[in-house]
């Protein structure tokens, strides 16, 4: 069994994972828009470029996504998606860079079970926990 995050967007879907790719060290091993898919003709002109579904493989795990039409979006709400690195500089750089542009829901700091932890909320309206449970 494999449980994966998959993340619902506005329109936002392929610069959202072609951002996560950067900052998480992913590779995008598949990516399809409305267009390109068999349900094509039945879909908005204006939902042709997005994407039904896209997969990001991060070390061996996998994020996945797509875009909603706009009559089914709902943003996301309670949940988050969490990342655990072993590295504290590592932890900054991610949470920094998610962080960019969005909401920090808790500061990025020292906890009394991990070196650093924090929260935010991404530009494409995605919640992160970020975890560093041990010093380098």
């Amino acid at each position: 069994m494999e449980i994966s995050p998959y993340l619902g967007f506005n329109g936002q879907c392929e610069e959202a994972f072609k951002f996560y790719e950067k900052v998480l060290g992913g590779k995008i091993e598949g990516i399809m828009t409305y267009g390109s898919s068999p349900i094509a003709a039945q879909m908005p002109p204006e939902m042709r470029d997005k994407i039904i579904h896209v997969r990001m493989l991060v070390g061996n795990q996998v994020l996945m996504g797509g875009d909603a039409p706009p009559q089914n979006f709902k943003p996301a709400e309670g949940f988050n998606v969490s990342i655990t690195v072993k590295d504290a500089a590592e932890a900054e750089r991610i949470f920094t860079e998610l962080s960019k542009g969005g909401k920090i829901t808790m500061p990025l700091q020292g906890t009394f079970w991990s070196v650093r932890f924090g929260m935010a909320v991404d530009r494409f309206g995605t919640p992160w926990i970020i975890n560093c449970a041990q010093a380098a």
